[in-house]
């Protein structure tokens, strides 16, 4: 595989989630690999999104401090701003595929930035979407992806 690769919130938290050491280990090599071959997207609301989940979700949760720097770090992934375009895209798309609004955003973030893939838990695995493959980032190994 090649391409650029759009990253849900989800992947994120558990890359920092100690009490899910198995997902945590998987979400921690999915980043490696895409800091290391530099294809890794994101958007605004999963920033915001990973930052509410880590600080106020989590038992036990990070710091303000440590996620405020995990997410200036991933500002070097230009984030998507969820604006009129990402929006109008959203609603095609929840519309089309029937999925939650949330989720839907992100999809519609991705096609924005361009993606290949979506890696996320939430959608269905292997499903395409508007030329977008999703992956479950812990069922498929970080290496099938090379950055194109």
């Amino acid at each position: 595989m090649t391409g650029t690769v759009f990253v849900d919130t989800n992947v994120l938290v558990y890359s920092r989630d100690a009490s899910e050491a198995q997902k945590q280990g998987q979400a921690m090599a999915w980043m490696t690999h895409l800091w290391t071959e530099r294809c890794g997207r994101l958007s605004y609301q999963v920033l915001n999104e990973f930052y509410v989940t880590v600080t106020q979700k989590l038992q036990p949760g990070m710091d303000r401090q440590s996620a405020r720097e995990d997410v200036r770090f991933l500002l070097a992934w230009r984030p998507i701003a969820v604006d009129a375009n990402v929006i109008e895209g959203a609603w095609r798309i929840q519309d089309q595929y029937s999925i939650s609004w949330w989720d839907a955003l992100i999809v519609s973030a991705a096609r924005v930035a361009n993606c290949s893939y979506l890696l996320s838990e939430d959608l269905r695995e292997d499903q395409t979407i508007l030329g977008i493959k999703i992956i479950n980032p812990f069922h498929t190994e970080p290496e099938t992806i090379r950055a194109g």
